[in-house]
């Protein structure tokens, strides 16, 4: 209750620092939330994309109908795979008329259909890695019948690369953010701290512990990344709304753990920061 109690009064009596060192965690936390914002609707849109990848196995025309159970069933009992779809010429030249009506005359006017008969292989989230699917065309390939397997190979590369640099920015940009939050709540808690010097004196005079000292300090620090912390949460959104209502795009709002990761980690810096501060100051005293 005494730390709680100073802790309160430092910010009665300097609301000025305390406001100012709340705004700018406030506004280094904000930019994360940004990056964060930015990541998450990234990897939302990745893994949409993602769900798409499969590996497509095709046959020659005169492979046996044995020959093609034989394939599915091979490629079906990997654990990374969820289905086997079999598709004939019939319907591979159906759903190329659905999908390209530009071509329809060209299709309409076919003697002899062109397109192989193939195995459609999809695979089970979380499995659909680059060695993933490069394994399994390899496996398809191994068979004699099989004429060809494809699932984009670049394509693949390009959006698990895509997914690795959003996270690898995000880390590093929070990372460095993180490190200005607390250079910035180390130099206004050392202020306050320098303005309180010869209370600290008193009662290291007068037997105080250097914990019972530092207790204040930490939770005023605490409470400035937390108050950051709430701050940067409410530009974040305010962001988030305006983009989603004026720019009309679609974008979706981060998970509740990701608001209270947040929240705890201004409280943290705040908290480290001021132990930083405090720890070198009872030195010199």
């Amino acid at each position: 209750m005494y730390a709680l109690r100073e802790a309160t009064a430092a910010f009665r009596r300097a609301p000025v620092l305390t406001g100012l060192s709340s705004t700018m965690v406030g506004l280094a936390l904000y930019v994360v939330g940004l990056f964060g914002l930015a990541t998450y609707n990234l990897d939302i849109a990745l893994s949409s994309i993602e769900e798409r990848v499969e590996v497509a196995v095709y046959l020659r025309d005169d492979a046996r109908q044995s020959e093609i159970d034989l394939v599915a069933t091979e490629l079906a009992a990997l654990p990374e795979v969820r289905s086997v779809s079999y598709v004939s010429k019939h319907d591979a030249l159906e759903r190329a008329r659905i999908d390209l009506p530009e071509f329809g005359e060209l299709f309409s006017d076919l003697e002899v259909n062109p397109l192989p008969q193939s195995l459609e292989v999809e695979l089970r989230p979380g499995t659909r890695s680059p060695d993933v699917v490069a394994m399994v065309a390899e496996l398809a390939m191994s068979f004699p019948w099989v004429e060809d397997a494809r699932y984009g190979r670049e394509w693949v590369d390009r959006l698990f690369a895509l997914r690795r640099i959003g996270g690898a920015t995000t880390a590093v940009l929070g990372s460095a953010f993180a490190v200005v939050a607390v250079l910035i709540i180390g130099t206004a808690l050392r202020i306050a701290i320098f303005a309180r010097r010869e209370e600290i004196y008193v009662m290291r005079l007068v037997g105080a512990k250097n914990g019972f000292i530092r207790r204040p300090f930490l939770l005023e620090g605490a409470m400035a990344g937390l108050l950051g912390g709430l701050l940067a949460w409410g530009l974040t959104y305010a962001t988030y709304r305006g983009v989603y209502s004026f720019l009309e795009l679609e974008l979706d709002w981060v998970p509740r753990e990701w608001v209270a990761l947040g929240l705890l980690a201004g409280a943290t810096f705040g908290a480290l920061a001021s132990g930083f501060a405090i720890r070198r100051h009872l030195r010199e005293v």
